[in-house]
């Protein structure tokens, strides 16, 4: 088994009500990562979580702002390391691989390792769950022309440089969205690894709605695709409105060339105004084009002010 005595670790977990499995989440990665420091970040946790995170040696963090993305946010934010791995607290994942993520990702000069997900067992992954990723892989791979076969699995492993230049925008289960999107628009090197996924022990509820937050996530891909692909988002814009201002010129234009009269002012109006608002939304995504252009730079900047690990020593 690897081990990595000149790098530091940490190990964030984020959590809302799971005491039946945060002890054992502490418990294997100290067992295969002991060089590795264990952070616990409660979410407003109503259980016994907080204190069973302590007694097991973790250090244990408050985030008062309800979500996963926020609790996220305030991990990056808070915590310093070299290698990040982030990892549910619901005990699904197969903490024995952890070394060999952190492995890859440091031997290939990676910015962010994905666990893959993996599961023997039926009641481990949902067949709602599993075929609303697959859509949502889907969405995302016709947005940015390339994506991970698992955009929302929650066991990653990431470099420093990439937790520092994540500005972390969403608030609930979308950060995954978000956290992928990040690496895809900054063509940063990642990679994808396949990990055992597990039932939820006994006693242990997922606190994810398949409807709900999967609209959300969609809701968020939308978003995204117009802040990060503004051309095309408002040039389909322009096609639609380009399209049914033709569509509906057609008669008006053949009883002009027949009469040299225009019976129909109203449609001509229309086709008029589509054509105009076509045209208007055209020049939106050129100019939002090159705002994103210049903030995706931006963010390339921030990105390359954070050393690269073999360069901090």
């Amino acid at each position: 088994m690897p081990q990595f005595p000149n790098v530091r670790i940490a190990v964030l977990v984020p959590c809302y009500n799971e005491a039946a499995t945060i002890a054992a989440i502490i418990r294997d990665f100290n067992r295969y990562l002991p060089s590795a420091q264990v952070y616990v970040f409660d979410n407003n946790s109503t259980d016994d979580t907080v204190r069973i995170a302590r007694e097991a040696g973790a250090t244990v963090r408050h985030v008062t702002a309800q979500g996963k993305g926020s609790v996220v946010r305030r991990m990056f934010a808070d915590v310093e390391a070299d290698a990040y791995i982030m990892v549910d607290g619901d005990d699904t994942y197969d903490a024995s691989v952890a070394p060999q993520l952190v492995e890859k990702m440091l031997n290939e000069g990676l910015d962010m390792v994905v666990g893959s997900r993996v599961a023997d067992e039926q009641a481990a992954y949902r067949f709602g769950h599993r075929f609303g990723n697959r859509l949502l892989t889907g969405c995302l791979a016709a947005v940015f022309g390339r994506t991970f076969n698992d955009i929302l699995s929650g066991y990653r492993v990431f470099s420093r440089r990439y937790v520092k230049s994540f500005a972390a925008h969403s608030t609930g289960f979308e950060t995954e969205t978000e956290l992928t999107v990040h690496a895809l628009e900054l063509r940063l090197p990642v990679a994808e690894v396949e990990t055992v996924y597990k039932a939820r022990p006994e006693g242990s509820f997922s606190k994810l709605n398949t409807y709900r937050d999967g609209a959300r996530i969609l809701m968020t891909i939308l978003r995204l695709f117009k802040s990060e692909r503004p051309l095309m988002f408002y040039g389909i814009g322009f096609l639609l409105c380009f399209l049914a201002s033709i569509v509906l010129a057609v008669p008006v234009l053949a009883t002009y060339l027949d009469t040299g009269l225009v019976p129909r002012l109203p449609t001509a109006v229309l086709c008029a105004s589509l054509m105009l608002l076509g045209i208007i939304l055209l020049v939106c995504g050129i100019i939002l084009d090159a705002v994103t252009k210049s903030r995706i730079e931006q963010k390339r900047f921030a990105y390359l002010s954070v050393p690269a690990f073999g360069a901090q020593r």
